[in-house]
């Protein structure tokens, strides 16, 4: 267990350093660090599955797309929704809207929660009620600032859910449906790189250091998340993931961006609700214990 802990920690240490790294790639833009995470990850991603056994959840997608080639169509609908979503992480800390983005996160737990009650007639616990209703005050102070959500934070918290409804439907929630949505994407990703300016590269040197690395962490941050959902028990891993949320603000504080006065009305209530289905995670474990010793 201490071991899917360290994983699942690392993995979203990893993924708030690249989310810090786009900084340093500049003037690179979103879409050409979006090209060169996806060609350089999907090598690591193909070599990991090779290694570890799971190349045959590839090989029987690829089965299942000859059986039924209409399949293809909705694969590159996942990968489109998938897509969209790892380019907005590269994109939003070059264009300073790293906390709206990270607001998309800490909602995603709750979106998630309610997509599940709407879509799934899945109940919902007492925790989760009050969780639901701190996030509504949060909610309803960014309706009344502004009159909606900004368009970053409603893509990560409404997008997600649409992807995982999805992925359910298509039965390609596996590692095998995400090699396939990568490697849909993979044109798109080189249409990216081809359409930069070559200059920029050439002009300046440590690129030719830096781009590699950020394949690296993507690679190592993706094969680090993949391992830890599989030796941690859910409700432990879902606990873990709100790891990830709070380092990206803090990226965002770093990257100097602020939060405004009238913005705490919307994230405090936001975070409490977090820290409410956090608990509710911590209740879920330690009964778990309980019942491992009993």
């Amino acid at each position: 267990m201490y071991k899917g802990v360290a994983l699942s920690v690392m993995a979203s240490c990893l993924f708030a350093v690249m989310y810090y790294y786009t900084s340093l790639l500049k003037p690179l833009s979103g879409e050409e660090i979006f090209g060169w995470r996806m060609l350089l990850t999907l090598p690591c991603v193909t070599i990991f599955m090779l290694s570890s056994g799971d190349w045959k959840l590839v090989r029987a997608m690829g089965a299942r797309i000859r059986q039924t080639p209409a399949l293809l169509g909705a694969i590159a609908l996942s990968a489109s929704l998938m897509g969209v979503q790892l380019w907005l992480f590269l994109w939003a800390p070059l264009h300073g809207r790293s906390l709206e983005v990270s607001l998309g996160y800490f909602l995603l737990p709750l979106t998630m929660i309610l997509t599940g009650r709407v879509v799934y007639g899945e109940r919902l616990s007492h925790l989760q009620k009050i969780a639901a209703c701190c996030a509504g005050v949060g909610v309803g102070n960014e309706l009344w600032r502004l009159g909606t959500f900004s368009w970053e934070t409603l893509l990560v918290c409404l997008g997600y859910p649409l992807y995982f409804i999805l992925r359910r439907k298509l039965k390609t929630d596996n590692l095998g449906g995400l090699w396939w949505d990568m490697l849909m994407i993979l044109p798109v990703a080189v249409l990216f790189i081809c359409k930069g300016d070559p200059g920029v590269v050439e002009a300046n040197q440590r690129f030719y250091l830096l781009i590699p690395v950020l394949g690296a962490i993507s690679a190592l941050a993706l094969v680090s998340y993949i391992l830890a959902s599989r030796l941690l028990a859910f409700s432990v891993f879902g606990l873990l993931s709100y790891v990830e949320p709070v380092l990206l603000v803090g990226v965002a504080l770093l990257l100097g961006e602020t939060i405004g006065r009238d913005e705490w009305m919307t994230y405090l209530p936001i975070w409490l609700g977090v820290m409410v289905l956090v608990g509710e995670g911590a209740k879920h474990v330690l009964a778990q214990k309980r019942r491992m010793r009993a």
